[in-house]
């Protein structure tokens, strides 16, 4: 496994997205990680906007999510939450959650709500997702692009092509991302 990453809400609230992240930590690509305080956070805002989704339906989500990942809920990190100084204090639980889960990175869209210089003192830097499989592509392009190509096939309702998924994750924010993985299954 490689680094370990606490992934915030705003990052697995889109499905496309949440399903890409949640597979780069099933691949072991990165030690994926989050809170039960992280997930009520996300489907509280998915049930907010999209009413019409069961909440059966979300609570299976939330249970496969935990099922797929080996070791991604991160406990007894509440009591560092109080310590911490950040822009946003709502924001310091998923700092004190990487702390507590020695990770490397939060993957977050919200970067203004973690500085750097305030992240840096506990080995934590904060990262948007599109820098974030960026630099898994960097690293470890071919797996990637295999996940990707992964996420279309199991998509079947509807059915999806890679370039389907692509557009979706390119929507979510993943422009350079997407950009990359197109050179790469271009061979360019």
């Amino acid at each position: 496994m490689g680094i370990v990453v606490v992934y915030d809400a705003c990052v697995l609230y889109p499905a496309a997205l949440r399903d890409l992240l949640i597979r780069i930590g099933q691949a072991g690509l990165v030690g994926a990680r989050w809170t039960d305080t992280i997930l009520d956070e996300c489907f509280r805002a998915i049930h907010r906007e999209r009413p019409e989704v069961p909440e059966t339906a979300l609570a299976r989500t939330r249970r496969l999510m935990c099922a797929a990942v080996r070791d991604c809920l991160v406990t007894d990190y509440e009591a560092l939450a109080d310590s911490l100084k950040l822009p946003d204090p709502n924001d310091r639980h998923v700092l004190a959650a990487a702390i507590r889960a020695g990770a490397q990175s939060i993957v977050t869209r919200n970067l203004k709500d973690f500085p750097a210089d305030r992240l840096a003192v506990f080995g934590v830097q904060a990262q948007d997702p599109d820098e974030f499989v960026l630099g898994l592509l960097g690293s470890q392009a071919s797996a990637v692009v295999r996940i990707i190509i992964e996420q279309a096939v199991d998509l079947r309702n509807p059915p999806r092509t890679v370039e389907d998924v692509l557009e979706t994750l390119e929507a979510n924010g993943l422009t350079r991302s997407v950009a990359e993985i197109n050179a790469l299954l271009r061979g360019s």
